[in-house]
């Protein structure tokens, strides 16, 4: 079975180590340099979409900004999954939040603002603070302003008119600030057939907006059903076929979207230690029309982003339960270079580990680290 990614980054690299052992053969579609490259070794293996899809059985992607023509291509070749429609939902924020009233999914109220007047409506309508995003591109905390005060307004309309007006395809979506405990996301998978596995709910911790830790654990019952059937009903609604992420913030033991990702997803990581079948496989089945796999977890796990950095210290590989993930990409501030990931057979064990290499780590790198190190009981 051969699949095209579009998209060549680490998340078609981590497919690509999933999937050989099924003997699925994976490619890696550069959308900016129209290339056709091996996800590991970025070897080139071509030039041009019409050869990329033409070799592929099935056509996937590790990004949703992507741009419309090539997503209209793949979608005509028949062979795309999730599909075109579910691609555009996770760019587009407009999409997004239509997909979720569709679905009957509770989100944060929303705006969406284009002009002045919908700006000021925005304010009457949903109240302060407000939190406004960018419909298109936006993410990492990229694209995104608050509005706490009323007589900040005048001000922030300046700079949101100026981002309107530099591209006539972008819009805003005002949502009503949520004052939430916590954030968590639930990756989970669609057959074709209906059949539909989720993992165990992550807890995730940001720096500036950057995923920064995924904590994966036994935990609520009572929040792992609400947001399983959440998950249901937007895949339902999509006939995704594939892996989903779903953000969500917690709040006081209800859960709203916060967002969609239609792919595997950063927060998923864990499972490549944490469970039977990683998410990269277990996207590859439901694409590929395999069965699915156990998305049960094995063992308590969490993730470590590594952000910026081209290395760490070599003892943290003395640490039972590490793994340590390169993604072969060259330094850049802020660039995700890598992750690890960490397991152990119990929550209390999973503890001490984490602040064993937490106590390896530079603190300037790797910031807040024991935030989430507190949650482990």
């Amino acid at each position: 079975m051969k699949v095209l990614v579009l998209g060549a980054g680490q998340l078609a690299r981590m497919m690509s180590l999933a999937g050989a052992p099924l003997n699925i053969s994976i490619s890696a579609y550069d959308v900016n340099s129209d290339s056709i490259v091996h996800p590991l070794t970025q070897q080139p293996l071509g030039k041009g979409l019409d050869k990329a899809i033409a070799d592929a059985d099935v056509v996937t992607a590790e990004f949703e900004h992507i741009p419309l023509p090539i997503l209209a291509q793949c979608q005509q070749s028949g062979k795309f999954l999730p599909g075109e429609t579910a691609i555009k939902a996770g760019g587009d924020r407009r999409l997004e939040k239509q997909l979720l009233d569709d679905a009957g999914v509770r989100s944060a109220a929303y705006h969406i603002v284009n002009n002045k007047a919908d700006f000021e409506q925005a304010i009457r309508k949903l109240g302060l603070p407000l939190v406004f995003k960018s419909a298109l591109a936006g993410y990492d905390g990229k694209g995104q302003w608050r509005l706490k005060r009323v007589e900040d307004a005048a001000a922030l309309w300046q700079q949101l008119d100026a981002f309107l007006q530099a591209d006539s395809k972008q819009s805003i979506v005002a949502e009503q600030f949520i004052p939430f405990q916590r954030e968590v996301s639930l990756i989970g998978a669609r057959q074709a057939n209906g059949d539909v596995k989720v993992f165990p709910l992550t807890e995730n911790h940001h720096v500036n907006g950057v995923l920064s830790v995924s904590l994966a654990v036994d935990g609520n019952k009572q929040l792992q059903q609400q947001a399983e059937q959440m998950f249901t009903a937007v895949a339902e609604q999509l006939n995704y076929i594939g892996v989903l992420a779903i953000e969500f913030f917690d709040v006081d033991g209800e859960l709203l979207v916060n967002e969609i990702a239609p792919r595997v997803h950063n927060s998923g990581h864990w499972t490549q230690q944490g469970a039977d079948v990683c998410q990269f496989e277990q996207h590859l089945r439901a694409v590929c029309n395999l069965p699915l796999g156990s998305a049960a977890l094995v063992r308590p796990s969490l993730m470590v982003n590594i952000l910026g950095e081209d290395s760490v210290p070599e003892a943290i590989l003395d640490i039972p339960g590490l793994h340590l993930h390169w993604y072969g990409k060259t330094k850049r501030a802020g660039r995700k270079m890598g992750h690890i990931n960490l397991s152990a057979a119990t929550t209390t064990e999973l503890k001490a580990r984490f602040e064993t290499l937490i106590s390896l780590l530079p603190e300037t790198a790797f910031p807040e680290l024991a935030i989430m190190a507190a949650r482990l009981k």
